[in-house]
């Protein structure tokens, strides 16, 4: 999930918020009082064409970045690293203030409101490159010790239970397509997950999830560039909570995937 495109707009959000926001400003308690006071018998308020614009679209554009930046947001989910809770093309929304409320530009957290738990399916800006958003599974907690051997994990010591749960078909995977299923339980939180039995076991993976950050990893397991390869997931860097499937769109049979809209993620 690429968010070159969601830091710009942000940022663009923010200096048209506070560009037009001075000139309403100003209008309001300075402009418009002098051209009422000159005004004749009949006559009405006419503002110029750039104070009118500034007038009527600083109260659209001051509320679209209040939502976006502290409620919800959406996001659109553009790679398989998720099958099977998440499919290419889903259009999801993304609890912003479930982490902490940030501002929009240089996301200092300046209200605190929950923390992470292991089993939530978290957006966050990748450490790697912090201008683009990645969507994982929240799998270890600050202190937490993770083990991946033989396509299981194991948190502090404890054996993650793995139900086997048939085969998975998706165009998104790589060929032949199919992967197997299995129903995962995360210390009671239960998800699906995916594996590649053509995909040799990985070799012993083990970590220590330092304070203040997190491991994540992709539920299509053998798919998913995560915290394996390149490391925790600072505090800092967390955006929100993905809750909600609001659109979908299946592009192997170009047309809206209705079974999906309105589903939870989980």
């Amino acid at each position: 999930m690429s968010s070159d495109i969601h830091f710009d707009f942000a940022v663009l959000l923010t200096v048209l918020t506070l560009f037009t926001g001075v000139f309403w400003a100003l209008d309001k308690w300075v402009l418009a009082p002098k051209r009422q006071a000159a005004l004749q018998p009949g006559q009405t308020d006419q503002p110029n064409a750039f104070i009118d614009f500034c007038r009527s679209f600083f109260p659209v554009i001051a509320i679209v970045l209040g939502m976006r930046s502290f409620l919800v947001e959406p996001f659109r989910i553009p790679s398989g690293s998720m099958i099977p809770t998440l499919l290419v093309g889903d259009f999801i929304l993304v609890n912003k203030f479930a982490y902490g409320v940030r501002d929009p530009v240089v996301h200092h957290k300046f209200i605190n409101v929950g923390e992470p738990k292991r089993g939530d399916v978290f957006v966050f800006r990748w450490p790697v490159d912090t201008s683009k958003d990645f969507i994982k599974r929240v799998i270890g907690l600050p202190g937490d010790r993770i083990a991946y051997r033989e396509k299981t994990l194991y948190i502090n010591g404890e054996k993650m239970s793995q139900e086997e749960s048939g085969v998975f078909a998706s165009p998104s995977l790589p060929p032949p397509s199919v992967a197997l299923r299995f129903k995962e339980d995360l210390g009671g939180v239960e998800h699906f997950i995916l594996t590649n039995p053509d995909r040799p076991n990985d070799d012993i993976l083990e970590f220590t999830v330092p304070d203040g950050q997190y491991f994540a990893m992709g539920d299509n397991r053998d798919g998913s560039d995560d915290s394996r390869r390149w490391g925790f997931v600072p505090e800092a860097n967390l955006v929100g909570k993905a809750f909600f499937i609001w659109m979908s769109w299946d592009a192997e049979n170009t047309r809206v995937d209705f079974s999906r809209i309105g589903n939870q993620v989980k």
